[in-house]
């Protein structure tokens, strides 16, 4: 059973907040509590992108073209989770530790604007939705 638009918009609010007091702690905490938080936040979008692909196989025949193109993008993210595990366990040496912190603060910022983008063709797609639910009603009065 699919939950209701609003119950899906209020858990993704829930989970930038908490995504937000990750960040603001994890700045407070030492190296090896924020890798091992890292660890925690890796293992948690494995979970949920695995969950997205479990929700997109049952969805089955009914996707759309938009729909096929998401589930071609939670394919290439979850390999690219996966590529930068071993990446991230490389030691660096100063300044190449200082050159990645900017480029997957580079990274996280788009991200960032990519989830805010999602977020919106989100509240676009559910008007339509609820648009559509209305047509259908005004439709059955006819």
């Amino acid at each position: 059973m699919v939950k209701p638009l609003s119950e899906q918009l209020s858990d993704l609010s829930l989970h930038a907040k908490k995504a937000e007091d990750d960040l603001a702690a994890a700045k407070k905490e030492t190296h090896d509590k924020v890798v091992a938080r890292r660890t925690q936040v890796r293992a948690a979008a494995a979970q949920t992108i695995e969950k997205l692909q479990q929700d997109m196989k049952s969805a089955g025949g009914a996707v759309s073209s938009s729909f096929a193109a998401l589930k071609a993008k939670v394919s290439a993210d979850a390999d690219a989770l996966k590529a930068n595990v071993s990446q991230w366990k490389k030691e660096l040496d100063a300044r190449r530790a200082e050159s990645r912190a900017d480029e997957l603060e580079s990274e996280a910022s788009i991200a960032i604007d990519y989830a805010i983008s999602a977020v919106e063709q989100a509240k676009m797609a559910a008007i339509d939705a609820v648009i559509g639910r209305l047509d259908a009603i005004e439709a059955r009065k006819a």
